[in-house]
């Protein structure tokens, strides 16, 4: 064996430690914060070791341009079987004629979408931004704001529920070639029946983004826009557990220009290892222990609710029909970006977040998105979801001080080591 060979198998033996000590490091560091803090932002959760198993196997090699049994490269025989099984999954979970289970993320998912449908200069109609929208969903600031006519609906001011008469006024006076039901930060369950009305009431497509309460929906707590829409896109983690990505679901009549828009329209090879993974999600989703889970979700989410609303917190819309909490901080006199830096600081992870006809901006908000995902897949229930509102408050009450905050972080960590998640990476490093 040459000197060039001894070296390239001594490196390929080594783990990630010794090729890359810096990468490692912060692999560690996160794996740590995750740990011992209280992961509460409502758009993340924790991926089975199934899922990142087949997130990080050998499919991350393998280039798939095409789709399944029509590929463009050879050697295709075993991601197919994956891809296959994703969509199998996927369509038995929810009802659906037709899945793409390649996009990226979820925005690209929408992409995917629009440019199955649509033509630059078209006009969509989609929720306010600061009201609980998505950027996808027709913001300037991105793609969908670019390239097409964006116009909005929000919510009533008062009921902070969305405003149907709006919706229909919008539709009717704008006349969009596609209607976008869906949010990123709003508390309560869509009409999917009311918004298919109106979508047929002005001649336009119908697509409902559901990246936020996909795990929802797959338990059957919330109802399924499927049924009612042309295109549903999600993304696959959230709610729904899985690896970072995104789905297309749509009617057969739709299926060839959404794959085509798709592969070869907006994305090349599809990741392998990532689909592996997405069929993963699928088959743990069909579980009657993802079923107790997502009930579970919802109970905590509302017990949180609760209890800030006790200690004096005004919480957006009254309450929550899902997985997330919106707070307006207004009345407390702090801003969304002060909550987040001084909730972190005690090792409560949440994000600054824009209640509806919120003044002060993206950058530092009225208030923040509280989630209950993680933290009820590690474990926690009612008892523990009461606690950690006791814990959130005496920080929020105490903006500024850094013993409030000592205090509070060991109380976080405390509760993290009963609830631990990833044990084994923990132990990997070392440490129990």
């Amino acid at each position: 064996m040459t000197e060039e060979k001894k070296k390239k198998k001594e490196i390929e033996s080594k783990g990630l430690k010794a090729v890359d000590p810096e990468i490692a490091e912060a692999i560690q560091k996160e794996t740590e914060r995750v740990f011992y803090h209280l992961e509460m932002i409502a758009s993340e959760n924790f991926a089975s070791e199934a899922v990142l198993e087949a997130q990080g196997s050998i499919f991350t090699n393998k280039y798939a341009e095409g789709y399944p049994g029509k590929r463009y490269y050879g050697g295709c025989k075993y991601v197919d079987i994956a891809e296959d099984l994703a969509i199998r999954r996927a369509k038995e979970i929810f009802g659906a004629e037709h899945v793409n289970v390649q996009p990226h993320s979820g925005t690209q998912a929408n992409v995917g979408v629009f440019y199955s449908v649509l033509e630059p200069g078209d006009k969509i109609l989609g929720m306010q931004l600061s009201h609980g929208g998505h950027l996808s969903h027709g913001s300037q600031f991105n793609i969908s704001g670019r390239y097409f006519q964006s116009f909005f609906y929000g919510v009533d001011r008062q009921t902070e529920i969305v405003d149907m008469d709006q919706v229909r006024s919008q539709a009717k006076t704008h006349l969009p070639k596609l209607i976008v039901v869906g949010a990123s930060a709003y508390p309560r369950e869509f009409d999917w029946k009311a918004f298919r009305e109106i979508a047929d009431e002005c001649g336009a497509f119908l697509m409902a983004d559901i990246a936020h309460i996909a795990g929802l929906i797959a338990a059957g707590f919330h109802s399924s826009p499927v049924p009612f829409c042309d295109f549903v896109t999600s993304t696959t983690h959230k709610t729904l557990r899985g690896p970072r990505g995104g789905i297309i679901m749509c009617k057969k009549e739709f299926a060839p220009k959404v794959d085509k828009a798709i592969f070869p329209g907006t994305q090349g090879g599809p990741m392998m290892h990532s689909i592996a993974a997405k069929a993963v999600c699928f088959k743990e989703a069909l579980s009657e222990d993802f079923k107790n889970y997502q009930g579970q979700v919802i109970t905590n989410a509302r017990a949180i609710a609760e209890e800030m609303k006790k200690g004096g917190f005004r919480v957006v819309s009254g309450g929550t029909d899902n997985h997330l909490v919106l707070l307006d901080l207004t009345g407390k006199g702090i801003t969304g970006k002060e909550a987040e830096e001084a909730l972190d600081a005690s090792g409560i992870t949440v994000n600054k977040n824009e209640v509806p006809f919120d003044t002060k901006g993206s950058r530092v908000t009225s208030g923040i998105r509280i989630g209950s995902p993680a933290i009820t897949t590690r474990g926690m229930k009612e008892t523990e979801m009461k606690y950690i509102a006791k814990l959130m408050k005496e920080v929020l009450n105490n903006i500024g001080d850094g013993k409030i905050y000592e205090k509070v972080k060991s109380s976080v960590r405390d509760l993290c080591l009963q609830y631990p998640i990833y044990q084994s990476r923990m132990e990997d490093y070392g440490q129990t």
